[in-house]
């Protein structure tokens, strides 16, 4: 059975859509059964280009890749999350629709990579980092044995992962 993953951040322009590629193309390449989304309370309408450039970069596909309102997955007809992950400290202060099956819900809490120093190559290194360290997080989610875990076990757990 799909583990359906949705990752939240207020604008959904950069460390959310680096979040559902990322896992996206990690569950693929693991050959694990996960899907990842992403989101925004309030969004840009377009991804961040430094995202889409980085993630090129690292070969991963960004063909399905659009900024998009959470409002899309609070429908009836949205898949039903499993677990909802919110990237942006802004976003999880927010209070979030709600999410049809009752998903685990955790914090990785990430600076946002747009407003690094630098200028373009300064944003590009923040990118970068971001999206190794959001897949590095991601690495820990794929590797935990959910069919065995309770839903209080994967809570501790996805907790246990935004502190590393």
């Amino acid at each position: 059975m799909t583990t359906h993953v949705l990752i939240l951040c207020t604008h959904n322009s950069a460390r959310s859509v680096l979040g559902e590629t990322m896992l996206n193309h990690l569950a693929q390449k693991m050959g694990k059964d996960f899907k990842g989304y992403s989101a925004g309370s309030t969004p840009r309408g377009q991804v961040n280009p430094f995202a889409i450039e980085v993630l090129k970069a690292a070969d991963i596909d960004v063909s399905y890749v659009r900024s998009k309102s959470w409002d899309e997955f609070g429908s009836p007809d949205a898949p039903s999350m499993d677990i909802v992950i919110t990237v942006c400290d802004s976003a999880a202060a927010e209070t979030c629709p709600y999410w049809p099956g009752a998903p685990v819900q955790t914090h990785w809490g990430f600076p946002d990579p747009s407003n690094a120093q630098g200028g373009d190559e300064g944003k590009r290194v923040a990118f970068e980092i971001t999206r190794q360290a959001i897949g590095y997080k991601l690495l820990q989610l794929l590797a935990l044995p959910l069919d065995t875990m309770s839903q209080k076990d994967l809570q501790v757990a996805l907790n246990q992962i935004s502190k590393s």
